[in-house]
Parts: structure tokens; sequence; C-alpha cells
């Protein structure tokens, strides 16, 4: 499967190409691919693609009405309807909805939303998409529901062919994908799409998270998802959430809360407007016009150069703005941004507002640093992104280690005095703060004995920490809080037992993809040297004994009904030494089901592998709960 989702898309890259006359291969490379193609799965649909004009405006009905979601912009509401239910959470991205049609493991059909009775077939158009599998395993007629969206890095080189090819320049993300679904020709712009999928109809599922892992499976697309259980759970989601609308690579418009049991749906039905078993939380927010002042560039801790616009206050949503982000070297390049011009603002429980799009440019010029701020060092475009490579800049430095002392806890480490250790050369790396003495703190401004003391002593009491909180403080890609959370609680809860995860063991989680665990187990290991170093600096948590507990060393995955909460049975399993994962794999030490008989994908998956399948009752006698 693999290699077939290779061969497709090297087939579209070079088609789109070859349509708009700047091919990077010769024809003869490019039949070679197709042949190859056609060697594997000879009917493959992507070997007929083609990017001509589509005829007719064909309507389809859905099989079952695609209906909105009801909404509360209130945590209060939102835990009333949660009450004492088991939910899912993930991020409502901001895209157009879609409908795939499968048949026999064949993608048949694509429709848009349209009214929520009929939609139009755009099946031509899904075909270019990334995230859609042409062909599946499954036999049985599916049909599978998700969101079509542009992130950043796609409408940047969007926006770049587009320009080439005479077209008009997109105007933002959310404009552009409805723009590029309703085209009639030039189909291979879709390629710049993404498709992410999160519904499944047509096969019998327990649970809603079962959904994602078959989706998973195929080779779609799927977004990571989050099981809250208490309301700081459900509060640090829409802190996420406010975070990611402000800095993520593409925009959502709120978080969608689901239960988890589908049982749940069936009794709770839907209204004519929306299913009563899912809930949006949005956040209210609102837009304006302002100009720019000026724009200016920091650098981050992994030494991207993010631009920040300097705005003629204007009160929004109730708050007095005078700075909003621009995204990132993409953006301002795509829009020209520069001073004078004026913007239309957005904030909608953001951190921080940020850039939405141009009113009106100015006449001034447009430019973008060749040197880093920090260093003074040259910079790089990588793609979307500006990017200083010089390790050393003090910009770097520093984020990185103010990063970690207010993720680990240091009290009284300011962000001005780190500056002051960092001038005078006491600190130029993350381990340096522990090798810090107190006649190196007297030296500092306006730091007396007393208070000397006490910095030594916070530090080090920093070195007795959970692993969570370490790893959270390392400044890993895509290692905030709860994904570190995750990591230790499915069983990597070891500094030797995370120094062997792969990124094939971190993706049988719940809540890691594929590309999200690729990027954080290289994020880790380049960390290692400084994970190193702390442990000789006195570093020391608290570590499973790999001989204690009776389900020391398992991997259990659940699925179906329990007569306890699901998260009670989980907090037993872990007590006993045993890790939960999120689906089936030959890794899988035992599957825990009440299901007598193989109804779920996960226990058929148990039975092919050979994989011990006990019942709640059974796992319960066999730890003594």
């Amino acid at each position: 499967m693999k290699e077939i989702t290779k061969l497709e898309n090297m087939i579209k890259h070079h088609k789109a190409l070859y349509y708009q006359g700047t091919p990077e291969i010769s024809d003869v490379e490019y039949d070679a691919i197709e042949e190859q193609l056609k060697k594997i799965d000879p009917q493959n649909p992507v070997l007929n693609l083609v990017g001509a004009e589509v005829t007719g405006n064909n309507k389809v009905k859905h099989d079952t009405k695609m209906l909105s979601l009801g909404k509360t912009y209130k945590l209060d509401e939102l835990l009333k309807w949660v009450g004492d239910k088991e939910v899912v959470s993930l991020y409502k991205l901001d895209g157009v909805s879609c409908s795939l049609i499968y048949e026999n493991g064949h993608l048949v059909m694509g429709k848009t939303r349209g009214d929520g009775k009929f939609g139009e077939n755009i099946t031509n158009k899904v075909r270019w998409m990334k995230g859609v599998p042409q062909k599946i395993s499954i036999k049985e007629r599916i049909e599978v529901r998700g969101e079509m969206y542009c992130d950043e890095s796609s409408f940047f080189h969007l926006s770049e062919e587009m320009t080439k090819a005479g077209l008009e320049k997109p105007t933002s993300q959310r404009n552009i994908v409805a723009g590029l679904v309703g085209r009639k020709e030039n189909l291979e712009l879709c390629k710049h799409l993404n498709l992410c999928c999160f519904d499944l109809i047509g096969i019998e599922c327990s649970r809603e998270t079962d959904k994602y892992e078959i989706l998973k499976r195929e080779q779609f697309e799927v977004p990571e998802f989050s099981s809250p259980k208490k309301e700081d759970d459900f509060q640090k989601i829409l802190d996420d959430a406010k975070s990611f609308m402000s800095h993520g690579e593409y925009l959502i418009d709120g978080i969608v809360f689901i239960y988890n049991e589908i049982k749940l749906h069936r009794e709770l039905g839907e209204t004519a407007h929306h299913p009563r078993y899912k809930m949006a939380f949005k956040f209210q927010g609102a837009t304006k016009k302002t100009k720019i002042k000026d724009i200016t560039w920091q650098v981050s801790r992994n030494g991207y150069l993010t631009p920040v616009g300097e705005i003629e206050p204007t009160e929004l949503s109730g708050a007095m703005i005078s700075r909003v982000t621009l995204h990132n070297y993409g953006m301002v390049n795509q829009y020209q941004l520069k001073v004078g011009d004026e913007i239309e603002i957005i904030r909608s429980g953001e951190v921080i507002p940020k850039f939405l799009t141009v009113v009106k440019s100015s006449e001034q010029e447009f430019n973008i640093p060749s040197i880093c701020p920090s260093c003074e060092k040259s910079v790089v475009v990588d793609d979307i992104r500006l990017v200083c490579r010089n390790e050393e800049c003090p910009a770097q430095v520093k984020e990185s280690i103010l990063n970690f002392i207010q993720k680990i806890g240091i009290d009284d480490l300011s962000s001005k005095r780190l500056d002051e250790m960092i001038n005078k050369k006491l600190i130029t790396s993350i381990d340096d703060v522990y090798k810090i003495t107190k006649e190196d703190l007297l030296g500092l401004d306006k730091v007396k004995d007393k208070l000397a003391n006490k910095l030594i002593e916070n530090i080090n009491e920093s070195k007795n920490v959970d692993l969570v909180t370490f790893l959270a403080a390392l400044g890993i890609s895509g290692g905030a809080f709860n994904k570190c959370e995750k990591v230790v609680q499915g069983g990597f809860d070891t500094i030797e037992k995370l120094k062997k995860m792969t990124a094939q063991k971190l993706a049988e989680l719940d809540g890691f993809a594929e590309k999200s665990s690729t990027e954080f187990v290289k994020s880790l290991k380049s960390k290692e040297n400084l994970i190193d170093e702390l442990l000789k600096l006195g570093f020391s948590f608290k570590e499973t004994n790999e001989d204690s507990g009776l389900l020391s060393g398992t991997k259990i995955c659940i699925t179906g009904s329990l007569s306890e909460k699901r998260s009670v049975i989980e907090s037993k399993i872990r007590s006993a030494g045993g890790a939960v994962v999120g689906s089936v794999s030959k890794n899988t030490t035992m599957l825990l089901t009440n299901e007598t008989e193989a109804k779920s994908s996960k226990y058929k998956k148990a039975l092919d592998l050979g994989i011990e399948i006990i019942s709640e009752e059974e796992l319960l006698n066999k730890i003594g709960a």
C-alpha cells in the first residue's frame, strides 16, 4: 500500500507540472513511473487523472444527511453537556466538508456537503488531494467524511504556482479551498489541498476512536485527538487550541467534542440541524481593519524568524491590540506585507491576534531580512520559513534555556536575570544552569546572599521531577505537556525506554499520527546528549520498575463498552505496570473487551495476530482489583 501511495503521489506531482508546462522529468521517465504503478495496481484511477475541464454541476444525494454542529462558547455549558460521559476532542478544521464513497476497495465518488442532502460530485478533484487513498483493503461499501483544507506551506506553494500560471493569486487559506473545488479547469491545483478524515459510515464500531484507528490503518489522514476526563483537562485543551489558532500551520475555528460510545449516538439521534452526540466549542471573536506601523522579526528557540506586525492600536474583542502575528516568511512574502499596509486582523480567543488579509497595499518598499536580528549571521529560506542556522545564536540559546527553566519550574530565575547570565557567559546551554555556583550568582546585579541561596536551592530541587515535566521542558518538537503525558503513560516511562522508542511504536498510542510521531522521535534523539548530561548532573525521575506490577511490560488495547469508565480501567492497568495503546498490532500483548464475538475491527485483528483476548472481569481478577 505504501509503495502504491508513493507512486500515486509521484504521478500526481509530475502530471501537474506537465499540465502547467513546467515538467521536471522527461516523458520517458514519467512513463516508467506509470508502468511501475500499472504492474502493481493496473486499475488505479490515478492512471486516468486529467487536468482538463469538468462539465456540468453534477449534484448527488448523500446516503445520510451531512449535518452542521451544535455549538457553545462557554466551558460550563460544554461540561454540562459532557456530564459523566466519555468524550473525545479534536480540532475543528476551517475548510470545506467532503464525503468519499468507496466500493470494493476503490474510491468511486467524492462529494461536497452542499445543502446537507445533496452535494456536488468532485471526484476528479479529490483524487488529486493529499490524504485520499485511491484504494483501501475494506471491501464493503463505506463512506468516509472529512474536511478539505490548505495548510500554510501548501498555500505558499499554491500561490507561487498560480502566479506563474497567470492565474489570480489566492487571497486566503480559507477561501482557496472552496475556490479550487469550484473550478472547472486546472484540477491539478487540488494537489495542494489536504483532506483530514474523522468519520466512517458503513462499518460497525463500538467507539468513536475505533473509526480513527481504521481510517489511520487505511492510510487516511486523521486528526490527533484527546480524551479529557477532568475539568482541568478540558481547560488545557481550550488553551492549546487558542495557541494553535495563533501559531498553528492550518486554520481551525474551534474544537469538536464527541461522545465516544457509538451506542449513545444511536440512542440520542439528531435534530434537523445537528447530531445530539457532538458539540463544537467555538471562540467568540471579531475582525477589524488597521495599519502596519512596523514589522519586527523574533527568533525562536529552533531558529525560525517569526514576523510580528506592530500596528496602529485598535480595540478588538475587549482588548486594545497593538501587535499581531504575521505567521511566517511565506505569509509575509505571499502578501508582500510592508509598513503602511491596511490589513484586516482577527482575534478569536488567540493568545495574540493574527493577520487575516490585506485591504489596501501601501507604496512603501517591501523588505525581507537577510541577516538574523540576534546574531547578525545570514539567514536562509527553508520552504515557508526564514531560518537562522547558527546554533550559538543568542536568541535561540536564550529561548531554549528560558523554556526549560519555565517548564521545569525554577522560581525566581527570570528572563531578565537569564539575559545577564548569558551576557556574562555564565550560561550558554541548558545544562549550564545546573553548574552555576553561589559565587557566580553573587556577581549578578541586585543578587545578595539570601537570593543566591534561594536560587541554588530552587535549581537543585528542580532535579527531582516527574518524567512528563522533564520531557515537556526539553522543547521537543510536538512535545506539549499533554503529548509527553501520553508518551509516558503509554509505556515509555524510563529514559532507557524513551531512547529505544521508534516512530512506529509511538504511532500506536492514541493521539499520535505518523508525521507527529516521526517529528517527536527525531527531536528527542537530537537531545540525547543533553539528557545524558542532565542525568550526570543529578536529575532523577520516578521510574517504573520493570519487574514490578502484575502487568509489567504488557501493552493492552481496549475496545467496546466496559462496566466501569474507561479512564478507571486504564488507571488500574497503569497502576499494575501495564501500558494502554490505541490500536492492535504485533506488539500488542492483549486485547481487553467484553465482546463475545468478532464484531469490531480490533477484535478481528487480534484474532488474526493470535493476540490474547480477555474480558474486563478476567483482567480485574488477574490484577486483584
